[in-house]
């Protein structure tokens, strides 16, 4: 239902889509879908919830694992990069920035789940790094954020103004590389 509801949301936009639309292209009841998802702004939910899934359970790797700091940082940040830059994650932000006016609820929930889980994530990375000496960080929470912004902001931004076209995996993790040297260049005592 939740990949049901991602293409419908793609294809129709967030005003377009209809709890019958998506309970159609999933193959279930419009009661079904509504008994486990009660409205349109929770299955939008649950699909950027999905999306962030997959980079909350990478960053969860172990942090004494067997690689140096610097490659742990990256393989992060690659797997943030194959998230934010993905073409479904910078549609769904196109989307979310163009129906945001008449759906506030819709700029809101994507705001809180892309920055909780996200930041979340990074934010527990990057402590547990600091707790094995690895890192000196006044503010985690703050360094997470300013990684993220430093992976993808301007290459996302780029993407959803037409002016490129989506990172491929090279580019992405080419990025990622670059970040986590400057990133670590300031952070490591």
């Amino acid at each position: 239902m939740v990949e049901a509801a991602e293409l419908e949301f793609r294809a129709s936009g967030y005003a377009g889509t209809s709890m019958c639309s998506v309970a159609r292209r999933a193959g279930v009841s419009t009661k079904t879908l509504y008994r486990l998802i009660p409205t349109k702004a929770e299955l939008f939910r649950e699909v950027i919830s999905r999306r962030i899934g997959g980079f909350v359970r990478a960053s969860a790797v172990d942090a004494r694992d067997q690689a140096g700091l610097r490659e742990a940082l990256t393989r992060l940040l690659t797997a943030y990069g194959e998230l934010t830059l993905s073409k479904e994650t910078v549609a769904a932000y196109g989307l979310v920035l163009a129906e945001c006016r008449r759906f506030p609820e819709l700029g809101r929930l994507f705001l809180d789940e892309t920055s909780r889980g996200t930041g979340e994530a990074m934010t527990s990375w990057l402590l547990r790094h600091q707790k094995l000496g690895l890192l000196r960080l006044r503010d985690a929470a703050l360094a997470a954020g300013m990684l993220r912004g430093m992976m993808a902001m301007d290459p996302q931004r780029a993407v959803i103004l037409g002016q490129r076209s989506p990172l491929d995996h090279g580019e992405i993790a080419e990025r990622a590389s670059a970040c986590a040297m400057l990133f670590l260049d300031g952070c490591c005592g």
